[in-house]
């Protein structure tokens, strides 16, 4: 990657959870590329470093976190302040899955879902928010059309997006007299890592690109435009937003279509 300080990002300092793969990589690649400087933050560290290769070095900074842990959700925006002396983003992305209903589902899976999907949301914000009123800056969640409506075979899943949907709303109201925007974005099923499986599974993939009026899966970079377009002056009226990336699957109710 070329390195260029100009764009609109000029100057502002991204901290991307999950950045390591799928959403998280393509976010963090498109906001370089919009000037700003970037902290990668993942637990996997040799993905990470693979992620990062060609990323400008002057521009890019790895953190090796578990971002369920609230000490060392704190870290990522630690590395950003002493490396960058500023914040001004924050994309809450890492997340995590497992299928099922309750009655498949340990007390383990449900814990691990929260540990990464609700807290790590929520103590990373709570990290930065003191450092995003003093810059006006943002906070952009990766929440999921499974926090908007439910899915078949998913419960533990839906629940935490759920909660990360009402935690944009939430954080934006209480957060929007200080000058900060809180905002989220719902994807619909992307290719990424954590959804290969389902893309080698030919039956399923019909019947999801048949639901969706685009007639195509989501890409991660689809998801990284919707992000940096919240994060961006553009949007900056915009606030409390559950902006779903989908293709047009929730446009729908549900319903087959009526026979002509």
């Amino acid at each position: 990657m070329t390195d260029n300080v100009s764009g609109t990002f000029a100057d502002k300092v991204v901290v991307v959870t999950g950045a390591a793969s799928g959403i998280g990589k393509a976010t963090a690649l498109k906001f370089l590329s919009q000037g700003a400087s970037v902290v990668w933050s993942d637990q996997d560290e040799d993905t990470l470093k693979d992620a990062m290769a060609g990323a400008p070095e002057d521009r890019s900074v790895a953190c090796i976190v578990d971002q369920s842990q609230a000490s060392e959700a704190a870290r990522s925006i630690e590395t950003a302040l002493e490396r960058f002396g500023r914040l001004d983003v924050l994309v809450n992305n890492a997340g995590t899955t497992v299928l099922g209903t309750i009655l498949d589902n340990s007390v383990e899976d449900w814990h691990r879902v929260v540990a990464v999907n609700i807290d790590g949301a929520l103590f990373s914000s709570k990290a930065a928010l003191p450092h995003l009123i003093k810059s006006g800056g943002c906070i952009v969640n990766t929440a999921s059309v499974s926090g908007t409506g439910g899915d078949w075979n998913t419960t533990l899943y839906n629940v935490s997006k759920g909660a990360v949907v009402n935690m944009t709303r939430a954080l934006a109201l209480a957060h929007g007299p200080d000058g900060v925007r809180v905002n989220a974005i719902c994807p619909s099923v992307t290719h990424t890592g954590m959804t290969d499986g389902m893309m080698d599974n030919k039956e399923y993939l019909d019947k999801l690109v048949s639901a969706i009026p685009l007639r195509r899966i989501g890409q991660p970079e689809d998801m990284a435009s919707a992000i940096v377009f919240l994060a961006s002056d553009a949007a900056g009226f915009i606030s409390g937003a559950i902006l779903p990336v989908d293709g047009g699957i929730t446009a729908g109710n549900g319903q087959p279509p009526f026979p002509s």
